[in-house]
């Protein structure tokens, strides 16, 4: 949807009869400060994301392995029971 100058104008005209003249740059400026808390917002949402993925993305220390202190064990395999 692309507004070109005659629709914005006629936004304003129609913004302006309805709401007037003194209520008019109040909006405005309501609406600034909304628009900014949802940048900030989107923002801060943003970084939480891109930081929780970096810490998920961090290599994770491979335990160093001890030398086994026995040789490991050998079972014996078990005898057949004659019925």
């Amino acid at each position: 949807m692309n507004l070109g100058m005659p629709e914005i104008l006629v936004i304003l005209v129609v913004a302006l009869l309805i709401f007037g003249p003194k209520k008019l740059p109040e909006l405005g400026r309501s609406l600034g400060q909304s628009i900014r808390e949802f940048k900030r917002g989107a923002q801060e949402i943003r970084e939480e994301l891109e930081k929780s993925v970096d810490v998920r993305e961090e290599p994770k220390p491979k335990p160093v392995s001890e030398a086994p202190s026995k040789a490991p064990e050998v079972t014996q395999p078990q005898e057949e029971r004659k019925a």
